[in-house]
């Protein structure tokens, strides 16, 4: 979550990177996979990391006390006694990392890594596999004439581990807000085939055990996926769908129009808008054309669906809510950082936009903390001109996060609002966030993200660590997901025609 829109005028770019070059590489030359550092290397790394966050991590112990956190670094420094690879440096960086439970603290691979990735793929585990709470069903297998493992199909253990085993294993190498866990399972279900590898490793072949069609648990054997080579360049999914329900718009357009769009469904008087991002993807004019359009065909129901929103510019979420808000509101009561100073600056990535808030709009107070005085006291009013009043339904999942879960906060317990779906991602009492640069640790460069604000979006509700609950809490189904259904979008429409029946307004 970004305080700003970093689409700034060149010069500022260009004393952003006079100012905060830094003198460490991003890069190391002759690099190559599974090229290994020494322990005292990777050591060295972990106790840097643990410093810097000591000093700059605004919400280090916000969930998790101070004992428990030293305890989980020393144990995990402690295990290191031999050299290791990126991948397994990585792994108890963010095994460490999870037991903070911020969700906006993680680790990312090298530059290098992440550049040598792109161009191979190796044999995977060959199932798509959506994943909630301790369910697990298969999306898609990699094999086209697979006749077992169709979509829709429940799992039930693979070589051996129930689900609950393997999804409990998975979650301790992601971070996410407090406790709500949903998040990770929606990580999961995004590339289940990549994290089943990284924590349990490639085998040639996996047992697992499956409920058949007539509800009869089965066991089968699956064999790795190995992708050939005229298929390692993957295409955007999303633009190929609107590809082919818009043929004749550009590759911009279509980019546009996968981050952000609307319908309109005049039979029931709806707007549907999909939200993915708050951020880029011309959303002010996106915005404006929107409800512009809504307010001239008198439209009486709003849906945003939030469900593959990760956040963004708040500047974009608080636009947003101007137009559907009913009152006044503020971002939050407490923005606030630990200080203006960097004391591991040269392993710091920060820049212009980080660093100028700090020293010439945020104001020190008496709790020693660094703080957004403005956003803390400015109050936002709704807007005049095509603000809309109808009944709003915000639909919601396990990835909406960040500013999208703060855009929710603001709106829960509307009159005319009514959250739908599953526990967002992003918690409902607050986040660390606004501004992350990334700590490129000196030996492996793996880079961890760093959120330099602790962000309190009421003080008046209860920390307990969970993300904002729908109104109405609709799970994924092994049903809906054999039958392709979206079974929020359905529950909302059943609703809308059955309020249009009361209000009298006609059904086409």
């Amino acid at each position: 979550m970004k305080l700003f829109s970093f689409n700034k005028i060149v010069t500022s770019i260009i004393l952003c990177i006079i100012l905060f070059s830094s003198c460490i590489s991003y890069h190391k030359s002759n690099y190559t996979f599974n090229q290994k550092y020494s322990a005292a290397e990777l050591k060295e790394d972990f106790l840097l990391l643990k410093k810097i966050l000591e000093v700059n991590h605004p919400s280090l112990y916000w969930f998790t006390p101070k004992d428990s956190v030293e305890y989980y670094f020393t144990i995990t420094i402690n295990s290191i006694t031999d050299s290791l690879t990126e991948a397994q440096c990585r792994n108890k960086i963010a095994f460490v990392l999870s037991k903070i439970r911020c969700g906006h603290t993680g680790v990312r691979y090298s530059k290098d890594f992440d550049r040598l990735v792109k161009t191979e793929r190796g044999a995977a585990f060959p199932l798509s596999i959506k994943s909630w709470k301790d369910s697990m069903v298969v999306v898609a297998s990699a094999f086209k004439k697979d006749s077992i493992f169709k979509r829709g199909t429940i799992i039930t253990s693979i070589d051996g581990r129930t689900n609950k085993a393997i999804l409990d294993s998975i979650f301790q190498f992601i971070s996410t807000d407090g406790y709500a866990d949903n998040f990770k399972s929606q990580v999961v279900s995004n590339n289940f085939s990549g994290w089943y590898r990284n924590v349990f490793g490639l085998k040639n072949k996996y047992s697992i055990k499956y409920t058949d069609s007539a509800g009869k648990e089965s066991l089968a054997t699956v064999y790795n996926f190995i992708p050939k080579k005229d298929t390692v360049k993957r295409k955007d999914t999303s633009i190929v769908i609107i590809q082919s329900i818009a043929p004749q718009l550009s590759k911009r357009q279509l980019k546009l129009l996968s981050k952000r769009s609307m319908n309109i469904d005049s039979t029931i008087n709806t707007a549907y808008i999909r939200l993915t991002t708050f951020s880029g993807y011309r959303l002010r004019k996106f915005f404006r054309q929107s409800f512009r359009t809504i307010h001239q065909q008198q439209i009486k129901n709003v849906v945003i669906d939030l469900r593959e929103n990760l956040g963004g510019d708040v500047d974009k979420s608080i636009l947003l809510a101007k137009y559907l808000k009913d009152s006044s509101f503020k971002v939050a009561d407490t923005i606030a950082a630990m200080s203006r100073k960097f004391e591991y600056g040269k392993y710091i990535r920060s820049g212009f936009w980080d660093w100028f808030p700090m020293h010439f709009t945020n104001k020190k107070m008496g709790d020693g903390r660094i703080h957004n005085h403005y956003l803390e006291t400015h109050y936002y009013h709704p807007k005049q001109n095509n603000h809309f009043s109808g009944n709003i339904y915000l639909v919601q999942g396990g990835y909406t996060f960040s500013a999208a879960t703060m855009f929710l906060s603001w709106m829960k317990g509307q009159q005319n609002v009514q959250l739908i779906g599953e526990e967002t991602g992003g918690g409902y009492y607050g986040n660390s966030a606004m501004f992350i640069p990334d700590i490129v640790l000196p030996n492996t460069k793996l880079r961890v993200s760093l959120p330099l604000y602790r962000v309190v979006w009421n003080d008046k509700r209860i920390k307990n660590g969970r993300g904002v609950m729908p109104d109405i809490e609709i799970d994924p189904s092994s049903q809906a997901i054999k039958n392709g259904v979206d079974i929020k979008l359905n529950y909302i429409r059943k609703m809308i025609v059955k309020t249009n029946k009361k209000s009298s307004i006609p059904i086409q």
